[in-house]
């Protein structure tokens, strides 16, 4: 999927990313999300030095381009919160506009293009009952609805949209509002355990301590290792540069909430929550061990000082 056109006059989040990677490459420029004149000139001195046609015009081919960050001949990986680079500790990131990239469709999320930055303060996890991320994102874009990431079944996170924008995913829009949502492929019942191993993915675990809403669920598919580690590694790059906090719900007693949560209904919570927490109709992500995981990224994060 090519990444849109945008030439003097446009403006928007896709121009941010343009004048922050411009500056990263040396090409210093006001990073206003308006492609001016000066903008313009840049994108032309560009061009000029990466032997690309001289227009000013950022199409595909300067696209390319400008999104190859390296250092030291690897690339590095990153997600995008209005037009910023986010370093990711992951190999493999996949973001919209790049080839075999994923996406959602205009019209399904709050389109906060050119608005003031957004600060979300929830990261929500769901599974997304699909055999594959692809085919989760097309589903989504059927249903009208959205998320931030799909997390496919080799561990490959798919960025689906800018996370300036308000994703229409955890049932409540004061969640909605405040929230980064993410589906990993998990198509749950057991009766796709062949078709994972058909297909090459080998057999997933099964989890047996699903608990929500008061009650015990039957056994059902759970997550590859691969994708809780990659879960992990994208709670860290949230944690750190959106400054989520490592905390998830809790009952009055501490322990974990496994069930609806006044705070993440409200939008007030902060920190890493489950579907479940929205809401008594949804049961996703029953059986993921918040503390446990929280800990585990906790030692990723950087000293304080």
């Amino acid at each position: 999927m090519s990444h849109s056109i945008i030439k003097n006059g446009s403006k928007g989040s896709d121009v941010a990313l343009c004048q922050r990677l411009l500056n990263e490459k040396g090409y210093i420029t006001s990073i206003d999300s308006i492609f001016g004149p000066a903008t313009e000139a840049k994108v032309k001195e560009f061009q000029g030095d990466s032997s690309l046609v001289v227009d000013g015009i950022v199409g595909q081919n300067s696209w390319e381009v400008l999104l190859k960050i390296t250092s030291c001949g690897v690339e590095k990986k990153h997600i995008i919160h209005n037009g910023k680079l986010i370093p990711i500790g992951w190999d493999r990131v996949v973001l919209w506009h790049e080839p075999g990239g994923l996406a959602i469709k205009p019209g399904r999320y709050y389109d906060n293009s050119g608005k003031e930055e957004r600060k979300p303060t929830m990261f929500v996890n769901h599974w997304d009952v699909c055999l594959s991320a692809e085919s989760c994102t097309n589903i989504l874009n059927d249903r009208g609805v959205s998320v931030h990431f799909c997390l496919d079944n080799d561990g490959t996170i798919y960025q689906v949209l800018d996370t300036q924008h308000g994703g229409w995913h955890c049932s409540r829009a004061a969640g909605n509002k405040k929230s980064i949502g993410i589906e990993i492929s998990n198509a749950y019942y057991q009766k796709y355990q062949k078709t994972y191993v058909k297909n090459g993915f080998g057999e997933r675990p099964i989890q047996t301590e699903g608990l929500v809403h008061g009650r015990k669920l039957n056994p059902f598919l759970w997550f590859y290792p691969r994708q809780i580690e990659a879960l992990k590694a994208l709670w860290t790059a949230v944690s750190v540069s959106y400054g989520i906090p490592l905390v998830y719900p809790q009952n009055d007693d501490g322990t974990p909430c496994t069930t609806t949560h006044e705070g993440c209904i409200k939008g007030t919570f902060e920190g890493f929550c489950n579907h479940y927490n929205f809401t008594d109709r949804k049961i996703d992500c029953a059986g993921l061990d918040m503390p446990g995981l929280i800990e585990e990224v906790k030692v990723f994060l950087p000293d304080d000082d």
